[in-house]
């Protein structure tokens, strides 16, 4: 089997003038853990420009969906951002990553830390039942410049409420907190700056990170994963070395920007 394969559009929304997201059909032999991310391209002249992708999508569902940036002179999401439904997509078939379940220890509170497109993962990994079973509560939390960047609201406090599968688990356990840097919204400024000043454990009313109770998947901008990671290490927490062995918390490095 080819280790790349294409895949047709099936739908495409823009949230704003800089991210969107898409859907695809899904390989039947495509086999994956919620968290990771595979490669996503396009043929250009002949030849394959792909990208790091992490998957929106439960591993569950029949369609593959996709978190993007608009970069107006990137070499594939200046193409990927017309896309348009039934366009032709090159999909790898072989997935990986680090932001996995299986790599964290065993804990009450599981924290999402994301910045922008790197919610992405956790879309996926909110809808995994495993995480509900593992953790007492999950807290997905999503830091953006606007309000406008808060791309999937509605299906984070609705949508993901009414599964008919595990929406009560949703309902007891899953903590979405948005935060905006450089606009006004009920809940303001970085991620980091809410957890230092303890601003986060008051809004959500949990203790502050423990690395004896905690557990932490971080995913977004080169600079947000240091300055996460300082924050953590500073407290205690121990990373992941890699794939396979557990921690308290788990970083993906593969960030797309371009």
């Amino acid at each position: 089997m080819a280790s790349v394969g294409h895949e047709e559009v099936l739908s495409v929304r823009h949230w704003n003038d800089s991210l969107f997201s898409f859907t695809t059909t899904r390989d039947q032999g495509l086999r994956f853990e919620n968290g990771q991310f595979v490669m996503v391209g396009l043929e250009v002249d002949g030849r394959q420009i792909k990208r790091a992708y992490s998957i929106a999508s439960a591993n569950y569902a029949d369609h593959l969906e996709f978190f993007s940036i608009k970069v107006q002179d990137g070499p594939l999401t200046s193409r990927l951002q017309h896309l348009k439904v039934g366009d032709q997509v090159l999909i790898s078939r072989k997935p990986t990553g680090s932001l996995l379940l299986d790599d964290l220890r065993d804990g009450k509170h599981l924290y999402l830390f994301s910045t922008g497109t790197g919610l992405a993962p956790f879309l996926s990994l909110v809808q995994d039942p495993n995480a509900y079973a593992r953790f007492e509560k999950v807290v997905l939390i999503h830091g953006v410049r606007r309000v406008c960047d808060l791309a999937y609201q509605a299906f984070l406090t609705e949508e993901l409420q009414n599964n008919p599968y595990f929406g009560d688990a949703v309902k007891e356990q899953l903590i979405y907190y948005p935060t905006v840097t450089r606009e006004p919204y009920h809940h303001q400024g970085r991620i980091t700056h809410l957890v230092e000043t303890g601003q986060l454990f008051q809004d959500i009313g949990l203790p502050p990170l423990n690395p004896e109770v905690d557990r932490a998947m971080v995913c977004g901008s080169p600079a947000m994963l240091e300055d996460i990671c300082a924050m953590l290490d500073a407290r205690g927490f121990e990373m992941s070395p890699r794939i396979g062995y557990q921690g308290d918390y788990v970083i993906e490095r593969a960030f797309v920007d371009k």
